[in-house]
C-alpha cells in the first residue's frame, strides 16, 4: 500500500507546485497515473465532484478503446441485463401493454401471483402501492419498476374492470422468462420452434417443445433464431447437443489469457434423425450464430435467410460488490470447421461497427446474395460432406432469402408507431372476449377460421384519423396483409394461454415459407446438404 501512496503524494505535490520549473520526467506505472489523475481531480477541481461518476466514466472510457462488445454496466443496468438470461425475476406475473396512458393486462402468467388473486386479461391497472400509473405517460420500464419487486413483497393494485374499481393484494413471486415463445405444427410432419434468447433454461424448453411436437406427429423441425440477439454460450452448446451424436465438436474458444478449449457433445442428443432447417437473419447474433454454425458445419442442418450479425467474441462477466459489472471480451469463438465469424471492427470505433448493418442495407446485401463477400482466404469446409463455408463475418445461409419490404408503407409505420394497431386490437378483445372464446374454443379454431372483420378495420382507420394518421388507400392496400396478420396475432395471443402471435404471419413471411418448402423437398435438401448443388439465391 505504501508503494502506491508515495507516488500519489508526489504527484499531488507536483500538481500543487506546477509553477515551478519542470524536472526530468519520472516514469510511473499506468495504474498509479490513473489513480493520481482521479485524486488530482478530487482535490483540485473548481467544483465538488462525484467520485462514483468519475470512476464510472473512466472505466467506460477504457473499455471504449477496446472491442465493441466489452462494456461496463451500473448495478441497475446489470440487473436489467442479467434477468432475461437468468430466466426469472420477481413480480406480479402479468403481460401488459400501454395504451393511451393505461396499463392493459394482456394475459396473466399461468399459476402466477396475479392469476391466483383473480386478475384477468383485459383488466386495467390504475395504481400500484399508492403510485398512480394511469394517465401518467409512464414508460414500460417505469411501469415494470412499480410492478416488480422482491419475492414475498406485496403489490397493492387498483384495477379497473369495466366500470368497477377493484383492490387486489398481489404477493410477488418468481416469474419465469421463457426462451421459446412459439411452438406449433407447420404441417402434419413439420414442427416449428421460435427461440428468442439463449438463457439457462433454453435447452430444457426446446426439449419440452420437441416432445410436445412429436406427440403431434413431428418428423422434421424448423428452428427459428431470427432476431435472436444471443445469450449464454453454454446454452447454445446445450441446445446444439440435442441434435448431434456424442463426441461432436460444437464450438471452440481461444484467447490471450485463456486456454484453447473445444466444447464437444458429452452424449448423443434425442433428435438425431429428421431434417432440420435453421431460420436466421442479420439480427441473429452470438449464441444464435453458435447454434447455426455448429449445425451447418456438422452437416446436420441447412440455414435459410440472410447473413447473420457476425459476433464471434466471448465476454466474461466481472462483477463488483456493488452490483455493477464489467463484461470483458476474453476470447474468440470458432465454429467446428475453424471459422471465426466475428465481423471486422476497429478498436475504439464502436459507432462505425454499429452502422455495419446499415451499410449492408445500403450496399444491397439484404436483397442480393451476390453482395456477400466470400474470399478464398476465409474458405472452410464442413466436417462431413466437405462443402464450402466462409468466415469473416456472420453465418452465410445455405439458401438466401431477400428481405421483404413489399408490405411496408409510411401509413403502416405510423399506425404501429403510435400504438394504434395495439390499442384497437386490445379494445376489440375487451369488448368481444366472451363471444370470441365461444365461437373459437381453441387456438386452432381461431387460427383456421377467424378473419379480421370489416368492423375492426373501420375502427382502425378511424382511430388513425383521430390520432392524425390520415388514411392513404394506396398505402393501406399495400400494407393490409401485414396489418391484418398482426391484428390476428395480437388477438390470438390475448385470447389463449399459449396463443401464437407469429403463426398468423407465416403465410406472408418469406423466410418461413422458404424454410417450409426446403424441409418438405427431401431431394433438394439432401443435395444442398451434401454439396451436390450450391444455392445462395432463392
Amino acid at each position: 500500500m505504501k508503494s502506491l501512496i508515495l507516488p500519489l503524494i508526489a504527484l499531488l505535490a507536483f500538481a500543487a507546485s506546477a509553477q515551478r520549473p519542470q524536472q526530468m520526467p519520472i516514469q510511473i506505472e499506468p495504474a498509479q497515473k490513473l489513480n493520481a489523475a482521479r485524486a488530482i481531480i478530487e482535490n483540485y477541481y473548481v467544483e465538488n465532484v462525484d467520485n462514483d461518476t468519475i470512476v464510472t466514466e473512466a472505466i467506460k472510457a477504457m473499455l471504449n478503446t477496446l472491442d465493441p462488445h466489452s462494456a461496463y454496466s451500473t448495478p441497475a443496468e446489470t440487473k436489467e441485463f442479467t434477468e432475461p438470461l437468468n430466466g426469472k425475476f420477481s413480480g406480479i406475473g402479468v403481460q401488459f401493454t400501454m395504451q393511451q396512458d393505461t396499463v392493459y393486462v394482456i394475459q396473466t402468467v399461468p399459476g402466477g401471483p396475479s392469476e391466483k388473486v383473480g386478475i384477468l386479461a383485459g383488466d386495467r391497472i390504475v395504481a400500484s402501492n399508492d403510485t398512480v400509473i394511469a394517465g401518467k405517460k409512464m414508460k414500460n420500464t417505469d411501469v415494470m419498476k412499480q410492478l416488480r419487486g422482491p419475492k414475498g413483497s406485496v403489490a397493492r393494485l387498483k384495477v379497473k374492470r369495466g366500470p368497477e374499481l377493484i383492490d387486489f393484494a398481489v404477493t410477488r413471486d418468481d416469474i419465469p422468462i421463457y426462451s421459446v415463445d412459439e411452438t406449433f405444427m407447420s404441417d402434419p410432419t413439420t414442427g416449428y420452434i421460435r427461440i428468442t434468447r439463449f438463457a439457462e433454461s433454453t435447452a430444457k424448453e426446446v426439449q419440452d417443445a420437441i416432445a410436445k411436437l412429436r406427440k403431434k406427429g413431428m418428423k422434421n423441425l424448423i428452428l427459428d433464431v431470427s432476431d435472436n440477439g444471443g445469450g449464454y454460450l453454454g446454452a447454445a452448446f446445450e441446445l446444439a447437443s440435442e441434435f448431434l451424436p456424442k463426441g461432436t465438436p460444437v464450438v471452440s474458444t481461444a484467447g490471450r489469457a485463456t486456454e484453447p478449449f473445444t466444447y464437444a457433445t458429452e452424449k448423443s442428443g434425442d433428435f438425431l434423425d429428421g431434417r432440420i432447417v435453421v431460420m436466421a437473419n442479420q439480427n441473429s447474433a452470438s449464441a444464435a450464430e453458435i447454434l447455426a454454425g455448429a449445425l451447418q458445419d456438422n452437416d446436420r442442418a441447412l440455414v435459410v435467410g440472410r447473413r447473420t450479425f457476425g459476433k464471434g467474441l466471448v465476454q466474461r462477466p466481472f462483477p463488483f460488490p456493488d452490483g455493477s459489472m464489467i463484461r470483458l471480451t476474453v476470447s474468440r469463438y470458432y465454429t467446428p470447421s475453424g471459422r471465426c465469424i466475428q465481423k471486422h471492427y476497429d478498436k475504439g470505433h464502436s459507432e462505425e461497427y454499429q452502422l455495419e448493418l446499415l451499410n449492408r442495407y445500403q450496399d444491397g446485401e439484404l436483397w442480393s446474395a451476390d453482395s456477400i463477400a466470400r474470399p478464398d482466404s476465409l474458405k472452410y469446409e464442413t466436417l462431413r460432406y466437405k462443402r464450402p463455408v466462409y468466415g469473416g463475418g456472420g453465418i452465410i445461409p445455405d439458401v438466401f432469402v431477400p428481405a421483404d419490404t413489399s408490405y411496408y408503407s409510411v401509413y403502416y409505420r405510423d399506425l404501429v408507431a403510435k400504438g394504434i394497431v395495439n390499442r384497437v386490437s386490445v379494445n376489440y378483445v375487451d369488448a368481444n372476449r366472451a363471444t370470441l372464446r365461444k365461437t373459437y374454443p381453441t387456438e386452432e379454431d381461431f387460427y383456421n377460421r377467424f378473419t379480421v372483420p370489416q368492423e375492426l378495420i373501420d375502427k382502425l382507420i378511424e382511430a388513425g384519423k383521430a390520432d392524425k394518421v390520415e388514411f392513404n388507400e394506396e398505402q393501406w392496400e399495400r400494407s393490409k396483409p401485414l396489418v391484418l396478420a398482426i391484428i390476428k396475432g395480437l388477438l390470438c395471443r390475448d385470447l389463449y394461454e399459449d396463443g401464437s402471435y407469429f403463426r398468423s404471419m407465416t403465410p406472408i413471411n418469406k423466410d418461413y415459407q422458404s424454410a417450409l418448402q426446403l424441409i418438405n423437398d427431401p431431394e433438394r435438401y439432401q443435395n444442398l446438404l451434401t454439396g451436390k448443388m450450391n444455392e445462395y439465391k432463392k
